[in-house]
């Protein structure tokens, strides 16, 4: 199986809302395009921070589609997500038929397994297609957390397993994976506030969420980490992380949606049961993110 080439920084992207609460597809589309051309590598479409439990299956089809069509040659790796395994498994083979590089791969929502149902979830998926995959581990938001032991299980059974998506917030499981697994797979930083400590140990990219306001920022924060220029990282990093700890939160959509707003680079429109922000707790959140942009390094400068 060919291996895809699994580094830099790719977008877990939003999904853009008419007001009708209906996908907006140009929007998908403009959007993908404009992050692929300030220096992104791939783009991650239905992951968590794109609400895709909230999105029908025709939905989610349709947007690895629209994502497809936009990225052209740039890789388009769809979180794969459900509430039951066979869901998920019809789901990958849909997004193998629209088009998508690679699958990002998610626990089932919901029933946190055992380790062998938790085995035959990730089984079922992986093996539906001879995709490329990255697991995606986050125990915080999905209850099931895929240790190093874990992963090296999996991937010795499937080798469509290149890549690791960590968003346990531990940084030493970097460390542990790639103690465990050397070079064999590309481990990626899944949370914001930890991309910098995550390269430190190895990390070999960054699935990323405040990208999708500033990818220009986020591209060169990524590059200046892995090269271990730590002090041209160093106040990057302090301006930029007010803005990437949103990514942390319950409400970490609707935040990031809300920079993406004063960015002019997309609209606050969540879908229910999520609400956009209001009230004292908008007021806040506006004037953390106003305060972070009005000091905005310019391109190529420090903050």
């Amino acid at each position: 199986m060919q291996r895809a080439d699994w580094a830099g920084v790719f977008p877990a992207i939003t999904t853009a809302f008419l007001a009708d609460g209906a996908v907006d597809e140009p929007h998908v589309a403009s959007h993908v395009q404009w992050l692929l051309s300030s220096g992104c590598r791939a783009v991650v479409p239905l992951g968590s921070l794109g609400e895709g439990a909230t999105l029908t299956f025709a939905e989610k089809v349709r947007v690895i589609e629209v994502c497809v069509e936009a990225a052209g040659s740039a890789p388009v790796i769809p979180g794969i997500s459900g509430l039951g395994t066979g869901e998920c498994v019809a789901l990958a083979r849909a997004a193998a038929g629209a088009g998508a590089s690679g699958l990002m791969v998610l626990p089932p929502y919901v029933y946190r397994g055992d380790e062998r149902e938790t085995d035959e979830h990730f089984g079922a998926v992986l093996g539906a297609t001879q995709l490329p995959a990255m697991l995606y581990n986050n125990p915080i938001a999905y209850g099931t957390d895929l240790r190093a032991h874990d992963v090296e299980r999996l991937a010795d059974r499937f080798p469509q397993v290149q890549a690791v998506k960590e968003s346990s917030g531990d940084v030493r499981r970097i460390t542990a994976l790639r103690e465990r697994l050397g070079d064999r797979l590309a481990l990626f930083a899944g949370l914001d506030d930890m991309i910098v400590e995550a390269c430190a140990v190895g990390a070999d990219g960054w699935v990323a969420g405040l990208v999708n306001a500033l990818p220009v920022e986020s591209v060169e924060l990524l590059r200046l980490a892995r090269a271990g220029r730590a002090d041209e990282v160093r106040p990057l990093y302090e301006w930029f992380l007010p803005l990437l700890r949103l990514d942390t939160g319950p409400k970490f959509v609707q935040l990031i949606k809300l920079v993406q707003q004063e960015m002019g680079v997309g609209g606050e429109a969540v879908r229910a049961p999520r609400l956009a922000l209001a009230g004292e707790e908008r007021e806040k959140a506006l004037e953390l993110i106003r305060s972070a942009l009005a000091r905005r390094p310019a391109p190529g400068g420090s903050a």
